[in-house]
């Protein structure tokens, strides 16, 4: 069970932050648990990073420069991109059993594909998924950057036009555009528009430009979101920083697991609500929010980041067709460049150089080698920050 509770109240909206391996009640007097970010397969991850990495290793650039030149299409890593293993039944029921069986609380999962709401939409179509919100995180260029949006719980009568404007945004992005759609969407009053992981760099600018970019676009759109997010996947000296952010602009703070592998989410809210509309209400209107820190991420992120990997990279022979080699999860443009096949298509085998880096990641999986690791990096958590003293906690 967990240790003593610790738990903060944010300043100005109600928002408690709990960590489940500190709290011996935190569920006491909640009903329901919410996955509120997520993804599955539908989920395009680009393989942008693999150029920039490769650089700092020249064994393993020269390696996939022999690689270049036995392809008979040219390796556009700008376009390729990877999914990841879990269909949307998979993705559902990781989320739905972690709250039901550690938390023993009712689960309401909201699956958040990029600029996607596919996953919700097939789910949608069996009853005992019948009424999983219409949900996806928009991908927002603006002023050079980069933002995430998680956009939750769609009207279904609106949800294929309202997806496709906000696509139309992401492909040909105007800045007038995007404070003329987020308006729309906080006209429907079940949708719940969250601001994930703010402060990660995703346009690659720099803090400081990132910084004056967040800035304009509060001050511009500010008033058409709903909440801002604690990300289980990023650091805690970064999701601290949000704490002010949100302060600044007046905002609840929800949670966001932005689970891409096999791995649970790491955050989740605690809610007394009923249905999603319900804790909407919960958020919009009466700005109360409780954060509960799963047990993984109190483990440092890089040994969570190498679990991830060893998640993308194994086979599952009982998954779908499609689902089941990570070849066959990895995509690259055909040779017309128009289509995108499966890289699985364009080998008998992968190359055994990847076998071998690999075989490095599966490392991870040594209960020693991650002792050791969990030693070495403890201190990254910081989580002591989370006290029972606020002023400690924004600090």
């Amino acid at each position: 069970m967990c240790s003593q509770i610790s738990e903060v109240l944010f300043p100005l909206a109600s928002t408690k932050v709990s960590c489940i391996w500190r709290s011996t009640d935190c569920t006491r007097g909640y009903r329901t648990g919410l996955s509120l970010h997520s993804h599955t397969r539908h989920s395009k991850e680009k393989l942008q990073f693999i150029p920039a990495f490769t650089e700092k290793w020249p064994i393993i650039q020269r390696a996939l420069d022999r690689q270049y030149r036995k392809s008979v299409v040219p390796v556009d890593f700008s376009r390729a991109y990877w999914t990841s293993p879990l269909t949307p039944k998979l993705a559902y029921q990781v989320e739905k059993d972690q709250i039901e069986r550690e938390l023993d609380l009712a689960a309401l999962v909201s699956l958040t594909d990029h600029d996607s709401i596919q996953a919700p939409s097939f789910l949608r179509l069996a009853k005992e998924t019948a009424e999983v919100p219409l949900s996806m995180e928009w991908t927002v260029p603006y002023d050079g950057s980069v933002f995430h949006l998680g956009v939750h719980n769609l009207p279904v009568a609106h949800a294929h036009d309202l997806t496709q404007a906000l696509e139309q945004y992401t492909q040909k992005p105007r800045t007038a555009d995007v404070t003329e759609l987020l308006a729309a969407l906080h006209g429907f009053p079940e949708v719940l528009i969250v601001f994930n992981h703010p402060w990660w760099d995703l346009g690659g600018l720099g803090a400081e430009r990132h910084a004056i970019c967040l800035d304009t676009f509060m001050r511009q759109n500010g008033a058409f979101l709903h909440a801002m997010e604690l990300n289980g996947m990023r650091k805690w000296e970064e999701n601290k920083r949000v704490v002010p952010l949100a302060e600044r602009w007046g905002l609840p703070i929800v949670s966001g697991g932005d689970r891409h592998a096999c791995e649970p989410s790491a955050t989740v809210n605690l809610s007394r609500a009923q249905s999603f509309a319900e804790f909407v209400d919960e958020i919009r209107n009466q700005q109360r929010s409780h954060i509960l820190f799963m047990q993984q991420y109190a483990d440092p992120m890089c040994v969570r980041v190498a679990h991830a990997v060893l998640d993308v990279i194994r086979y599952y022979p009982e998954y779908p067709e499609g689902s089941r080699r990570w070849d066959d999860r990895v995509f690259h443009p055909d040779k017309t460049g128009t289509g995108f096949l499966p890289i699985s298509a364009f080998w008998k085998a992968p190359p055994a150089f990847v076998e071998r880096i690999f075989s490095v990641f599966r490392l991870a999986e040594n209960t020693t080698i991650q002792w050791a690791a969990k030693r070495v990096y403890a201190d990254e958590v910081d989580l002591h920050l989370l006290s029972d003293s606020p002023s400690e906690a924004i600090s």
